[in-house]
This record gives C-alpha cells, sequence and structure tokens, in this order.
C-alpha cells in the first residue's frame, strides 16, 4: 500500500511540474470511487474559473454507467468554458490517475464540445 501512495505522488508531482512550465490554465481532475470533480484552474490569478461535478442535481439522479457521467460531467464543463469564452489554451491535469477509464471519457466529453488541450 505504501508503495502505492508513493508512485501516485510522484506521479501527481511529475504531471504538475510539467504543467508548470506553461502559462495555461489547468483543467484539474478529482476521481473517488463514486464521483468525478473538474476544476477550470488561473494559476496566474490563483483563482477557480469554473467546476463540474457528477454530484450535481441532475448527474445524481441518473442510473447510468461511471463512464457515461464522467463523459456528460466533460461534456458540461466543455459547454460552460464555450460559455465564458475562454480562448487560452488549457492543459489537462490528471493528478495521479492514469489516462484510462473514467479519466479518458471526461477528455473525450470536453474535446467533443471543441475544446482542445
Amino acid at each position: 500500500m505504501k508503495d502505492n501512495n508513493i508512485r501516485k505522488s510522484r506521479r501527481a508531482k511529475r504531471i504538475r511540474f510539467k504543467l508548470r512550465t506553461k502559462q495555461n490554465l489547468r483543467l484539474s481532475l478529482f476521481r473517488s470511487n463514486n464521483h468525478i470533480y473538474a476544476q477550470l484552474i488561473d494559476d496566474e490569478k490563483g483563482k477557480t474559473l469554473l467546476s463540474a461535478s457528477s454530484i450535481e442535481k441532475s448527474f445524481r439522479q441518473s442510473k447510468e454507467s461511471p463512464k457515461k457521467i464522467a463523459f456528460q460531467v466533460g461534456e458540461k464543463i466543455g459547454n460552460n468554458i464555450k460559455e465564458k469564452k475562454l480562448n487560452t489554451k488549457i492543459c489537462l491535469d490528471r493528478g495521479c490517475y492514469l489516462y484510462h477509464g473514467r479519466i479518458k471519457e471526461f477528455a473525450m466529453g470536453v474535446r467533443s464540445k471543441g475544446i482542445k488541450f
């Protein structure tokens, strides 16, 4: 168990170090066993611009699979980015999570709305 935590923290540090060198907005993800949370963060100002998660009422009542819900959360935050007309570059901060499963579905949901990262 200790090795897994060490590997996760190293992976998260490595990813965040690469993102820190770029002056882009950061789309940060957190995944628990039941839910997925996303925030669009401006690191220069230190503010969260947008957020979406699967604990919102519209997602809580759906009986779909976690992957489909992650895709829908990605679509929702993609729509919010389009509405706010944020044209700057966005980087995906997947944290310590590997790019597969719900994380990949989330990214595909954001990309389906025309957001590139």
